[in-house]
């Protein structure tokens, strides 16, 4: 067929192509002539094999893949009647991990009241099916490279490998990811060019030293004419788009006018703007999604100013090339709705219709209550339904339990996971028993690992952390993760968890989130929603399900303080009235006869300070804490009075408690020491029945049964029973872990009447009782003793009051000696709750983490972070204002001297005025410098107008009348119209006038005596005021003077010469003679052209000893001579080209602030990132490109224990010359954490090794010292290691019973076993490490002293997983 002339000398030839007869189009790079054969098209040759049918495919695979047939070569003629022995099961080849097919089948979801339910005869909704890519289904878990990963081994598919690279976090921007991980050659086509050019090829992967050898290659022969496409940027406005390539213009005109369309309308614009150039739907598209307004009348807004006509210009040129008004206005219909943008990715009330058609909405529930389901719950349900994250703030013991079964529930109905996460392990074990009979489910904390595979699993957040980071396979699978407690962000050490792992996860998880109500609640979901790109909904309790009344215990009776909510003053009145007539009574008595025991409790009481004489006796001060109640203060008879009276004071409340019903009661002390003596003290009391005990007791033996016999007559176990069978319990941290899970158990059965417990019993245990008391409402938090806050007041009191057997919850606060103040109380009960404040904080095995990731970046994570959240959310505003900063038109300084110097001046200037600023107050405020500032001294003064500084003298000295020194400063400009140097009250001279603008002065010989110039000070005594009106300025030798007041801060310099003034004439006599002289006087101290006369020195003279403020102020002076040797200074434009200078400057500071504020480096923990990134340079875990070493992965395999001590211990080879128990019990100081313990008694071989890591600690403390982080060295070093219980380990290790270990030391014993549980962890990790170096010897080791210290009650099960 003839060639087809398209534009531009662009040649292509139309054919068909085999039998099916498709058009096929030939470019052709020559100028063909006609040819009258060529006019009928080509004719291609059929080809050689038949076409294809379905049926002829299907055939062929029927007959190739499944119909049965046996070998022809082994069961061939020849071979009949052999035998072969042969194992078909060790040949049989089974994949474990069956490829992924690449598409499926997947039920399509509906709203339920949208469902059809007619297609069915039984009326029930059938799901239909539709045929989806597998890579559409796992689009939420993408790789974090460019590259997909495939499935990794079965024993890493729910923990994760180092190996791994971890999932891309919901939210990050796409683009960022690709722009890192691809060239800039390959992505601007640079590569492509130059190897059809037949340049080299680029063979060589990135990181790789060598790459496939192509040999020479040739250039592609290629003769396209394409001249207007390449400079299409560079044609005028007057060009038409449709002189483009015939290609795209021509043939699919209408497919290109549709994609237009679709664009168009994706974006919200109008049909006059379909049309827009490729830079702009680039900047369109890169707009965030939540600042989009969606609401009708927002689309009419355009987002971007368009000019159609130049067509080259960038999205950025042409905001810039908006005029200032239409800016404004763009801006402005921002503003005005900028309080929906704020609410776009959290939704938070207007949702009362779900509740009243809940089961409209609903019908088919993924799992059914036995009970009517509050508003909340319904609104959260909902909300799960449609597959929306959900922030749940709702009272302690509302129900918010229900949300997170229902998401169990609609995992397991749609065969997809779900994680609950708990911050304490006890939650997580008391959930594991809780819903073990309603779901399939796991449990992975530290220690323990039941069902990994159950499709509901229940984890410490830690656990789940370490998924992430180790990009486990299971997360492919999860579709909800449940935060639980999670206001438990605002603890300062695990804190920063739980924004670790919101920040990992991927996209297609959804979140619950549950927690206490706290004030910013909707703050909190709009960081998780800007960080995720998701909306959140927000819903919750307003108040409690159960109400709460506060009273005062004091004096045996019962006051109600509080009730509703609402605080009542005349309760506390009462109680402070009984306390006065107390008070006169025990005064009266006191007179008669006072013991010693009372006087010496006074006087401990007024030892003790002010801190605690609000809340609580002094008593319970020292039973908080290190059991002072043992201690002997030199009478015996003040402990056993002050026990006795304890005792009685607990017996007292308990019988009013009974004698209301209000039991069972959990009393809150802050102090381990405290709870163990508070219920030793109850011995004669008996709360329990017969068939209570006899429940208590069975319970007990089954419990500790699983105990050996040496363990079970351990002292702590004999005692909580006898305890337990009066209905009497204790629960802290000190208790082993199976007696605290009898006593949580037994109390949750209601058997306990009486609890004494520390706080972690409000947090670790949903156990709710009749009442709560308060021992004391002060706390030793670890730093110092504090009141309580309201956030965590409002945790314990919340347990009194049980849904469905209380109609009120009863919270009383123990006083004994003295009664709190209102201000006090009402704080506490009725303040607001601490609101959630970000814990983030920088770690290094985050930093290696994410380092081991190239698209990762750790200012990602520091952007991301609740402390970054309000910064970053206004990055958009600050982007707009640095647009409008950069299309402000630029000023340019015309210089009339023949050179631009005004920017120097400036400089010099602007530094002076720092200088100034700096040492003004340091040294004109000096005695010394105040004794130079006499009459005729000569100084520079800064000037009123700011420009340029001025040349002067004293005149007169501050007196008491006058604070200011009078000085006498030249003006560098003669004026327009001088002022009239007119005296004022009774002066000598007169003749002066008012003087046109040409005056002049008058000629020698006809000058009268007043007018001659005197050469000494005039004898004449003044009267020393001042008769002219302040300021005074005239005109004399030519110049412009003027005689003001002048402060301190006003001088600039002081000089190094004086001269003669007539202080009479000048003050009182305004004599223009004496002016002349002294203006004359003072331009003769210029030297050398400089404006100014030299300083005086600063050490010689004024005295000055600070070598910094020396440094400064001779940089000051010379800074003063530079710039009076600058052909600026004294220039007639100097002020207007000042103004000028300081505009330009002032907006580059501008435009470099919004800048440096857009940047990573402005992040708050940026400092600290480059200290730490400095550090892992300089110990070998990271190299100059930041790739993670071999040190690096094994740091990354350190979560229990610090890990660049831990690293190197590990690469110092410091456990190879121990045995196993000596190695492990070393390890327990990366773990053990009670600050203060009795020092233990080492082998020597054990004690150098202490010192050998204690020295490893300090060394690695000096080093981040020197890296400018905020750490001391020692303190680091006794942070991360603490030796407390090395002996006891050692012990334990070599075989030592567990009552025979707790001997050696005052460490409680759950304490001892929880470091044990958790040195188990570190031998996993310390083996995980030493398979990646490759130490074998080491390995083994830790798993001979991780099987040496697993036994007996530390690795008890725990109660809640296996049952009783």
């Amino acid at each position: 067929m003839d060639p087809v002339k398209a534009a531009n000398e662009l040649y292509f030839r139309v054919g068909f192509s085999g039998h099916s007869g498709h058009l096929r189009l030939e470019p052709l790079s020559t100028v063909e002539r006609s040819n009258p054969l060529n006019s009928l098209p080509d004719f291609i040759l059929p080809p050689a094999f038949p076409k294809e049918t379905p049926e002829s495919i299907k055939s062929y695979i029927e007959e190739t893949h499944l119909l049965p047939r046996l070998d022809s070569e082994l069961f061939s003629p020849e071979k009949a009647g052999r035998q072969w022995d042969f194992d078909w099961f060790d040949k049989a080849n089974i994949p474990l991990e069956p490829s992924l097919p690449r598409s499926v089948i997947i039920p399509t979801w509906e709203l339920p009241f949208r469902r059809q339910k007619k297609g069915s005869p039984e009326g029930i909704w059938e799901p239909g099916s539709v045929q989806v890519d597998v890579s559409e289904l796992t689009e939420g878990a993408q790789e974090s490279g460019s590259l997909p990963r495939i499935n990794g081994p079965a024993k890493d598919f729910v923990r994760g490998s180092i190996n791994n690279r971890p999932f891309r976090p919901g939210g990050l921007d796409d683009s960022q990811s690709l722009e890192r991980a691809l060239p800039d050659g390959a992505c601007n086509g640079e590569w492509v060019r130059e190897l059809l050019s037949g340049g080299p090829s680029q063979a060589i992967p990135p990181g790789f030293k060598q790459g496939l050898d192509l040999g020479e290659l040739k250039a592609y022969p290629c003769a396209w004419n394409i001249y207007k496409d390449q400079s299409l940027l560079k044609t005028t406005s007057e060009e038409k788009p449709t002189e483009l390539s015939v290609q795209f213009d021509d043939l699919f005109k209408k497919a290109w006018e549709e994609d237009v369309t679709e664009f168009v309308e994706d974006v919200h614009l109008s049909e006059e703007e379909s049309v827009k150039s490729e830079p702009e739907a680039e900047f369109v598209k890169s707009e965030p999604k939540g600042e989009f307004v969606k609401s009708e009348t927002d689309a009419e807004h355009v987002d971007v100013p368009v000019n159609t006509s130049n067509g080259e210009l960038s999205a950025l040129d042409e905001i810039l090339s908006v005029e200032a008004g239409e800016s404004m206005t763009i801006l402005d219909s921002r503003e005005a709705n900028g309080e929906h943008q704020k609410e776009a990715w959290v939704i938070s009330g207007g949702s009362e219709w779900i509740a009243k058609r809940f089961y409209d909405l609903v019908p088919d529930m993924a799992l059914d209550f036995p009970f009517e389901l509050d508003t909340f719950q319904k609104e959260a349900i909902y909300y799960l339904e449609k597959g929306e994250s959900v922030f749940v703030a709702a009272h302690t013991s509302a129900g918010k339990t229900v949300v997170a079964e229902y998401a169990f529930a609609l995992a397991s109905k749609h065969c997809t996971r779900a994680v609950y996460t708990a911050p304490i392990k006890t939650i997580s074990n008391q959930k594991y028993r809780d819903f073990c009979g309603k779901f399939d489910v796991g449990l992975l904390t530290g220690d323990v690992s039941l069902r990994p595979e159950a499709s509901c699993l229940i984890m410490t957040t830690e656990i789940l952390r370490s998924m992430l980071y180790r990009g486990a396979d299971i997360i492919r699978d999860i579709e909800w993760v449940i935060f639980d407690e999670v206001h438990y962000v605002n603890d300062v050490e695990r804190g920063v968890v739980w924004e670790e792992v919101i920040i990992m996860l991927p996209r297609h998880i959804n979140i619950v989130l549950l927690s206490a109500t706290v004030p910013n609640t909707v703050e909190f979901a709009d960081w998780i929603g800007r960080t995720k790109q998701k909306q959140i909904r927000v819903t919750g309790t307003t108040k409690r399900p159960v109400p709460l009344e506060h009273c005062i215990f004091y004096s045996g009776e019962l006051y109600k303080i509080c009730e509703s909510e609402t605080f009542m003053p005349q309760g506390l009145k009462a109680a402070k009235d009984s306390m006065k007539k107390k008070n006169v009574t025990d005064s009266s008595s006191g007179s008669r006869g006072g013991s010693s025991a009372a006087s010496a409790q006074k006087r401990e009481s007024f030892s003790r300070g002010k801190q605690n004489k609000h809340f609580g006796s002094q008593s319970s001060g020292n039973f908080s804490g290190s059991g002072a109640g043992n201690q002997n203060n030199g009478n015996g008879f003040n402990n056993w009075g002050l026990r006795r009276s304890d005792a009685s004071l607990w017996l007292s409340l308990i019988n009013k408690l009974s004698k209301k019903s209000l039991l069972p009661v959990v009393i809150f002390c802050f102090s381990k020491n405290r709870c163990d003596k508070s219920a030793d003290y109850m011995t004669g009391t008996d709360l329990t029945s017969s068939s209570e005990k006899s429940e208590i007791r069975i319970f007990c033996d089954k419990a500790f049964s699983r105990l050996k016999g040496s363990d079970r007559n351990l002292p702590q176990v004999v005692r909580v029973q006898n305890l337990l069978r009066r209905g009497i319990g204790v629960h802290h941290a000190g208790l082993l872990p199976i007696v605290k899970e009898v006593v949580e158990m037994l109390f949750c059965r209601g058997v306990i009447k009486v609890l004494f417990s520390t706080e972690t019993f409000a947090m670790g245990v949903n156990a709710p009782a009749r009442t709560v008391v308060f021992d004391t409402l002060r706390k030793f938090d670890g730093k110092e003793f504090r009141q309580i806050l309201p956030g965590e007041y409002t945790q314990m009191a919340g347990r009194a009051g049980r849904r469905g057997l209380d109609k009120i919850g009863t919270v009383i606060v123990m006083c004994r000696d003295e009664i709190p103040e209102e201000r006090d109380l009402k704080h506490v009960i009725v303040g607001s709750a601490t609101r959630l404040e970000s814990q983030f904080r920088l770690t290094y095995i985050m930093i290696l983490h994410l380092l081991r990731v190239e698209e990762l970046k750790v200012e990602d994570m520091l952007k991301r972070s609740f402390a970054e959240f309000h910064a970053q959310k206004k990055l958009p505003e600050q982007q707009q204002l640095l647009m409008r900063k950069l299309a402000q038109p630029t000023k340019a300084i015309e210089c009339i001297k023949g050179e631009p110097d005004i920017e120097e001046y400036y400089e010099m200037y602007s530094e002076a005025e720092k200088y100034n600023n700096e040492i003004s107050e340091a040294v004109m405020q000096t005695s010394t410098a105040q004794k130079f500032l006499t009459i005729g001294r000569v100084v520079v003064v800064k000037s009123q107008s700011g420009q340029e500084h001025l040349l002067g003298v004293v005149v007169k000295a501050p007196s008491n009348s006058n604070k200011q020194h009078i000085v006498l400063v030249v003006k560098p400009e003669l004026p327009s119209m001088m002022q009239t140097p007119v005296a004022v009250g009774n002066l000598q001279d007169t003749k002066g006038g008012a003087f046109a603008e040409g005056y002049y002065v008058m000629p020698k010989s006809k000058r009268s005596l007043d007018d001659e110039y005197f050469s000494s000070v005039t004898a004449r005594k003044g009267s020393g005021s001042i008769k002219i009106k302040l300021p005074y300025s005239g005109v004399a030798a030519g110049v412009g003077y003027e005689v003001r007041g002048i402060d301190y801060m006003d001088f600039l310099c002081i000089c190094n010469c004086k001269i003669k003034i007539d202080q009479v004439r000048l003050l009182e006599d305004a004599s223009t003679v004496a002016y002349s002289k002294t203006v004359q006087l003072l331009l003769d101290k210029k030297s050398d052209d400089n404006k100014y006369p030299p300083a005086l020195d600063p050490i010689k003279e004024l005295k000055l000893e600070d070598i910094n403020l020396v440094e400064k102020y001779y940089k000051w002076t010379n800074l003063l001579q530079k710039m009076s040797k600058s052909k600026c200074h004294g220039c007639i434009k100097l002020e207007e080209h000042i103004k000028l200078a300081r505009e330009i400057k002032r907006h580059k500071e501008e435009v470099n602030a919004l800048k440096f504020q857009m940047s990573d480096e402005a992040l708050q923990q940026m400092p600290d990132f480059q200290g730490r990134i400095d550090v892992l340079k300089e110990i070998g875990c990271i190299d100059g490109d930041l790739v993670v070493q071999i040190k690096g992965r094994v740091a990354c395999e350190m979560n229990s224990g610090e890990e660049l001590i831990c690293t190197e211990c590990l690469f110092e080879n410091q456990l190879d010359g121990l045995e196993p128990e000596e190695a492990v019990a070393l390890m327990s100081a990366f773990v053990f954490q009670q600050k203060n313990a009795s020092d233990p008694s080492l082998t020597p071989k054990l004690a150098q090794a202490k010192q050998r890591l204690y020295d490893t600690a300090i060394r690695l403390g000096e080093l981040q010292a020197g890296f400018k982080l905020q750490i001391s060295p020692e303190e680091y070093a006794k942070e991360n290691l603490k030796f407390g219980l090395v002996e006891v380990v050692y012990e334990w290790a070599k075989g030592t019973p567990f009552a025979d270990i707790c001997e050696l030391t005052d460490v409680p014993e759950g304490m001892i076993v929880r470091t044990i549980v958790r040195l188990d962890e570190t031998c996993r990790e310390f083996k995980n490490a030493a398979a990646i170096m490759g130490n074998s010897a080491l390995y083994r080791k830790m798993e001979t002293a991780s099987n040496a210290i697993k036994r007996d009650i530390v690795f008890a099960a725990s109660l809640y997983v296996t049952g009783v």
